[in-house]
C-alpha cells in the first residue's frame, strides 16, 4: 500500500513538473514575443518593408506594364487587324499572369507555412526575374507564335507574383511592432501603386525617345515594349540579395519548428540589431505544451471547421474576391476606357501610345497613389475595418454613377468623367485593395498564416480571371465597347457585396498577432494576473 501511494507521489511530482514546464515555455514565449509588439521603430523595420516593397513594385509594373504593352503590339503584329490587338490574344497576355499567380499564392502560401518564411523568400523573386527576361526576350517563329510564348513566361511571372504576396504580408506581419503593423504592411503594399505608376512613365520616356522611328516604322514599337517589359526585372535583381538574407521570424521558430530558446534569442537579436541570433541554438528545442497544435490537414479542416474561424477566412477570401473583380476589370483596360472616352488613341502609332501612356499616368498620379499613403498614415488610427466599409461604400456609389450615367456624364464633359473615375482609384487603394492585403496577415494562427494569406489572395485573382474574361466577352455587346457602362453597374454590384462581406472580418488594429489568431488570450499586464493566466 505504502509502494502505491509512493508511486502515486512520483507521479503526482511528475505531472506538476510538466505543467509547470508548460506554464514556463508558454510565459517564456509571450515575453519574447511582446518584446517584438513592443520594439522601438528601427532601421530593421524600414529595411523590411523596402525589402518587400520592392517586391511589390515589381509585382505591379509586371502585372500593369501589358495594359500597355497590348496597345503597342498591337501596331507590331496586328496590323491586318486595325492595329489592335485581338481579343483571343488580349486575353490571353493578361489572364495567363493572373492564373499563374493563383499557383503562385497556393503553392508559396502552403510552402511558408510548411518549411518557413525565410526559406521561401527570395525563391518567389528569381522566377519574376526570369519570367520578366523570358518575356522582353519573347518572338515570333514558325513553330510557336509570339503570343503564345509570352503567355507562357506570364504565367510563369504570375507565379512568383503570387508568392510574393502571403510571403512579403506575413513576414512584415510577423516582424512588426503593434503599434505600427497597419502602417508598416500599408507601405509594402503601396509600393503597388508607385509600380503602376513607373510603368506609365517608362512607357511613355521609352515611346518618346523611339518618336521619329515609329512615325517612319510603327513596327519599332518593338523595341519599345521590349524595354517596357525588360526593365522590370532591374528592381527585383535590386533586393534580392536582402530577401535570401532576411532572418526566419521568431514566431515561426516558436510555434511552427516548436525550437522556443532559438525563438527568444532570435527575438532578442532582433530587437538589438536587426538578425537573427543564428543557428547555434537549433539543438535545443522545446516543445511548446498543449498551446500549437502541429499543422495538419485534419487540424486545418477542425480550425476552419469552427464558424468563428472559417468565417474569418470566408470573409477575407470572398472580400478580396469581390474587390479584384472592379480593380483588375478596370485596372488592366485602363487603355480601352481612356480611348472609349476620348482621351487615347490618335491618328497615327505614336499618338495613341504616347496619349494612354499620359492618360495611365494621370489616373495612378492623382488615384492610385494618394490612396495608398492615405492609408499607410490612417491604417493604424482609423482601423482596418472602418476603411474597408468606407472604401466599398464609396465604390458602390461612384460605380452606380459611372455605371447609369454613363452616357450623360460623357455627353457633359469628359474631364468629369475622368475626375470620377480617378476618384475610384483613389478609394480602391484608401478602401479594400489596402486592407484584404493587411488583414489576412494578421488574423489567423502563425502555422496556417501563410497558407489562409495565400487562399484568400488566390479567391481575388481568381475574381480578376473572370473579370478579364467577361470584360473582353461582354464590352462588344451591342457594338465596339458600347457594353461599358453595363460592365461598370456590374462591378457596383459586387461592391456592394463586398460591405457585407467585411461584417466577417475583425477589427485588427492595436491587438497582437496572438490575441486575434487566439494563440494568446488578452492579459492584463499585472504580474498577478499574468501568473494565473499562465
Amino acid at each position: 500500500m505504502s509502494f502505491e501511494n509512493g508511486q502515486k507521489t512520483i507521479q503526482i511530482e511528475e505531472t506538476t513538473n510538466y505543467d509547470q514546464l508548460a506554464l514556463d515555455t508558454l510565459e517564456r514565449r509571450r515575453q519574447a514575443l511582446e518584446e517584438i509588439d513592443n520594439a522601438k521603430f528601427g532601421w530593421f523595420h524600414v529595411r523590411a518593408c523596402i525589402v518587400s516593397g520592392i517586391g511589390f513594385f515589381t509585382d505591379a509594373y509586371d502585372i500593369f506594364a501589358i495594359n500597355l504593352v497590348s496597345a503597342m503590339i498591337g501596331y507590331v503584329y496586328f496590323q491586318d487587324n486595325k492595329n489592335k490587338t485581338p481579343y483571343n490574344v488580349d486575353t490571353a497576355i493578361k489572364v495567363s499572369c493572373s492564373v499563374g499567380t493563383v499557383i503562385g499564392q497556393l503553392g508559396f502560401g502552403y510552402l511558408a507555412d510548411r518549411v518557413g518564411r525565410k526559406r521561401m523568400y527570395g525563391v518567389e523573386l528569381i522566377i519574376i526575374i526570369v519570367g520578366t527576361v523570358g518575356q522582353a526576350l519573347a518572338g515570333n517563329g514558325p513553330a510557336a507564335s509570339f503570343w503564345g510564348v509570352i503567355t507562357f513566361w506570364r504565367v510563369i511571372v504570375g507565379i512568383g507574383i503570387g508568392g510574393d504576396y502571403p510571403l512579403s504580408s506575413v513576414i512584415t506581419s510577423e516582424f512588426a511592432t503593434t503599434k505600427r503593423r497597419g502602417a508598416m504592411m500599408a507601405a509594402v503594399f503601396a509600393m503597388q501603386g508607385i509600380g503602376q505608376l513607373s510603368a506609365g512613365i517608362v512607357g511613355l520616356i521609352a515611346t518618346a525617345a523611339f518618336q521619329n522611328a515609329i512615325h517612319a516604322d510603327q513596327t519599332k514599337l518593338d523595341f519599345v515594349w521590349r524595354i517596357v517589359i525588360g526593365l522590370g526585372a532591374v528592381p527585383g535583381v535590386c533586393a534580392l540579395y536582402y530577401r535570401l538574407t532576411i532572418p526566419e521570424t521568431p514566431r515561426f521558430t516558436i510555434d511552427v519548428e516548436q525550437k522556443l530558446e532559438k525563438g527568444v534569442l532570435d527575438a532578442k537579436a532582433f530587437i538589438e540589431k536587426g538578425a537573427s541570433a543564428g543557428d547555434y541554438t537549433d539543438n535545443i528545442a522545446v516543445a511548446r505544451v498543449d498551446s500549437s497544435p502541429k499543422a495538419s490537414w485534419s487540424d486545418f479542416c477542425r480550425h476552419f471547421g469552427k464558424w468563428e474561424n472559417g468565417k474569418i477566412l470566408l470573409g477575407t477570401a470572398y472580400s478580396w474576391f469581390a474587390l479584384d473583380v472592379a480593380w483588375y476589370g478596370l485596372g488592366l483596360n485602363n487603355s480601352i476606357i481612356l480611348a472609349n472616352i476620348g482621351f487615347g488613341g490618335g491618328s497615327d502609332a505614336y499618338t495613341s501610345v504616347f496619349r494612354t501612356c499620359v492618360g495611365n499616368i494621370i489616373i495612378n498620379l492623382l488615384g492610385s497613389v494618394p490612396g495608398y499613403w492615405i492609408s499607410v498614415f490612417t491604417i493604424d488610427k482609423l482601423g482596418r475595418k472602418t476603411i474597408q466599409f468606407m472604401g466599398f461604400t464609396m465604390l458602390t456609389i461612384l460605380f452606380v454613377i459611372l455605371g447609369f450615367a454613363y452616357h450623360p456624364i460623357l455627353n457633359v464633359s469628359q474631364g468629369l468623367f475622368i475626375f470620377l473615375y480617378t476618384l475610384t482609384q483613389l478609394f480602391f487603394n484608401f478602401g479594400p485593395n489596402t486592407t484584404t492585403f493587411i488583414v489576412p496577415g494578421e488574423c489567423f494562427p502563425t502555422r496556417y498564416r501563410s497558407t489562409a494569406h495565400g487562399i484568400s489572395a488566390a479567391s481575388g485573382k481568381i475574381g480578376s480571371i473572370i473579370a478579364q474574361v467577361g470584360f473582353g466577352l461582354l464590352k462588344d455587346i451591342g457594338g465596339s465597347n458600347a457594353w461599358i457602362n453595363h460592365l461598370l453597374q456590374i462591378f457596383a454590384f459586387f461592391m456592394l457585396t463586398g460591405i457585407f462581406s467585411t461584417f466577417l472580418i475583425p477589427e485588427t488594429k492595436g491587438k497582437s498577432l496572438e490575441e486575434l489568431s487566439g494563440e494568446l488570450p488578452p492579459v492584463d499586464k499585472s504580474e498577478d494576473h499574468v501568473k494565473g493566466t499562465y
